[in-house]
């Protein structure tokens, strides 16, 4: 009976609904609180049996209600307290398939963000957290560029969640000063080797990155009704910049779309033949993530090698033989192909806007940054200038009379 009367008490010293109130509820063995925000009830569990507590637990919610009201903090529910980082993360995930966005780098960098933090509380990833993640990834030997395309994704999940008000704000990232931009290029003979070592349903691929120097996606996204006559057209939601570009098909490139056509056919499990949707593709798939067979050709091309960070130990395997653990590649990459087709097309004296309108650079500050200039371009140039100083020494030590005597005949 004593309970009772407390409960009864209770309800009508909490009858004012400014001030909450506590209750019992069925199938819990916890006391509960019930307050309003914005004109809308919330009740949550005070996690504890002891009244006293459950009082001051609803005391504290209260005040922070109020000081929302105010001005001076914003409000934070059970709703944002539960919130898991792997909620935040399912939901970019999602968003970037529906956006057509997703590829191999995204998911490599996104499964990085989520074993550290997939089961951590939303509210507890603090800028100092974030700063020692960045510090573990640094011992682990991540360059400057990797650890902040996974510091992003996990920013972009937070500014989600803030846009979808499931969390009032999001923590500040600290951006890394990335030094490590990348200046390779292939030239011919580079080429040549890579091919050779390369599985064979990668080599049109390749040849025809380092003929183009467009996106492994854009070209990978390449269906045979794209290919219109001696065009082939990137459409524009499978362009970087979103606008779409041709191309024609001549001299290399149309031998190559001539051998792609003669493997359209492809054999199906029942004895069957299909045609390939795709340009390129194995049996039939469409080229996904090839980032291994990358990296072993390269590195037996002599073109790229494995690295152990731990033991700064290079070596052509896969495994350190020191440590046994899993090296980590350092050469050239695919992207490097956008840097050497505009350097090649530069050298041939092709237009810039033409040049850009191949690449699909669309701002002339990339397409130049691009233009890579190696040692043989700067002893061109000073041969070059070395040979127009002597032409102008010689004309120099020409008398006048004779060098006008040239000029008139």
């Amino acid at each position: 009976m004593s309970e009772q009367r407390e409960s009864t008490s209770t309800r009508a010293a909490t009858r004012n609904r400014g001030d909450g109130r506590i209750f019992e509820r069925k199938g819990s063995s916890f006391l509960w609180i019930a307050y309003y925000h914005h004109g809308k009830q919330i009740r949550e569990s005070s996690e504890t049996t002891d009244r006293e507590k459950a009082r001051k637990f609803l005391k504290r919610r209260l005040e922070i209600v109020g000081a929302e009201k105010q001005g001076k903090a914003d409000f934070i529910g059970p709703k944002q307290e539960r919130l898991k980082v792997g909620k935040l993360l399912d939901a970019l995930e999602s968003d970037f398939r529906n956006r057509e966005k997703d590829s191999p780098q995204f998911q490599s960098h996104m499964k990085r963000v989520r074993s550290y933090f997939g089961t951590w509380k939303a509210l507890d990833v603090i800028p100092s957290e974030i700063e020692k993640y960045i510090q573990c990834r640094r011992v682990e030997g991540a360059k400057a560029a990797t650890i902040n395309r996974e510091t992003q994704l996990l920013g972009q999940a937070f500014r989600k969640a803030v846009a979808d008000n499931q969390l009032s704000d999001a923590p500040k990232i600290q951006h890394l000063t990335e030094k490590n931009v990348r200046k390779g290029f292939f030239e011919t003979a580079d080429l040549d080797v890579l091919l050779e070592n390369l599985p064979a349903y990668l080599r049109d691929f390749v040849h025809f990155g380092f003929l183009t120097g467009w996106r492994k996606g854009e070209i990978a996204s390449l269906r045979w009704e794209d290919v219109e006559g001696d065009v082939i057209r990137l459409r524009a939601e499978n362009s970087k910049n979103r606008e779409p570009r041709s191309l024609p098909l001549v001299g290399d490139l149309a031998e190559l779309i001539e051998r792609r056509k003669a493997a359209r056919q492809v054999k199906t499990e029942n004895g069957g033949v299909m045609l390939a949707a795709r340009v390129f593709h194995l049996e039939g798939i469409p080229v996904g993530d090839f980032r291994k067979a990358w990296a072993t050709a390269c590195v037996q091309s002599g073109l790229g090698k494995f690295k152990c960070e731990p033991c700064k130990l290079e070596t052509a395997e896969r495994k350190c033989p020191t440590c046994h653990r899993e090296t980590t590649y350092c050469g050239r990459i695919f992207h490097d192909f956008r840097r050497s087709a505009a350097r090649n097309m530069r050298k041939a004296g092709v237009p810039e806007t033409v040049a850009m309108s191949v690449t699909g650079h669309k701002t002339r500050s990339m397409f130049d940054r691009y233009d890579i200039k190696d040692e043989a371009d700067q002893r061109d140039a000073l041969n070059r200038t070395q040979d127009y100083l002597k032409r102008g020494t010689q004309e120099s030590k020409t008398p006048v009379v004779m060098r006008r005597a040239g000029a008139e005949n």
